[in-house]
């Protein structure tokens, strides 16, 4: 019984982390690597699977002790895996690269639009470490993760708010570049501003979710109840 346990751990991690791969290679390199530089829509999906996707997939494929052996030797595991080190990895990510200062330095750049999508990926990976593999910190304090995952949205919700109701184009290079389809810079703004709204509220609300129903559930509360 253990042993097919087992066996089917291995085999669900191993889907996990190829899919993570093939998440990776769509951001990065399939076509959709190129048309983020002609339309803002493709550069946020770039963004929104290389910090969604491929990093959370990845952290699943990933066995614990090759995680942590690697995780130590950069830096202390509880502080990767307290929520605040990874919340502000996000959000230092979704923020900064997207000040037109920084946009356009990627933008112009091969080097630095490389830093930029390893950036996302590996904000991405401390963003998604105390979902996935929730620390001593978490254990304590169940309702920790469903607050970090709502609170993550808002500095989202912000940003993809302003580009959507934006009324003029925040980033110059979109108006100059050849486009593939019909669709004014601003339109594609807009676009780009909406998409990232309803993803990010789906994915992070959606684990949050899971992890309340779970909280919730008979079988959890009669085991907390008889801890009491």
């Amino acid at each position: 019984m253990n042993e097919k346990v087992n066996v089917t751990s291995v085999s669900r991690r191993l889907a996990a982390f190829i899919s993570g791969v093939l998440a990776l290679w769509v951001a990065v390199g399939s076509p959709l690597a190129a048309l983020d530089h002609e339309l803002l829509t493709f550069h946020m999906l770039q963004h929104l699977l290389l910090m969604t996707v491929a990093a959370p997939l990845l952290l699943i494929g990933t066995p614990e002790i090759i995680l942590r052996h690697r995780l130590s030797r950069w830096l202390p595991v509880r502080i990767v895996t307290h929520p605040v080190f990874g919340w502000l990895a996000g959000t230092f990510a979704v923020v900064g690269w997207h000040i037109p200062a920084f946009f356009a330095l990627g933008m112009r750049s091969n080097a630095w639009h490389e830093i930029e999508q390893a950036w996302f990926l590996a904000a991405g990976l401390l963003f998604w470490l105390p979902v996935v593999r929730p620390g001593s910190y978490v254990a304590g304090r169940p309702w920790s993760i469903p607050l970090y995952l709502f609170l993550a949205t808002l500095p989202c919700d912000a940003l993809s708010a302003f580009l959507a109701f934006c009324d003029r184009v925040v980033y110059p290079h979109y108006l100059s570049v050849r486009r593939l389809v019909d669709i004014s810079p601003l339109a594609d703004q807009e676009l780009a501003g909406a998409l990232m709204w309803v993803w990010v509220t789906f994915a992070y609300l959606g684990p949050a979710v899971v992890f309340i129903i779970r909280m919730l559930s008979p079988q959890r509360l009669d085991v907390r109840e008889k801890a009491v």
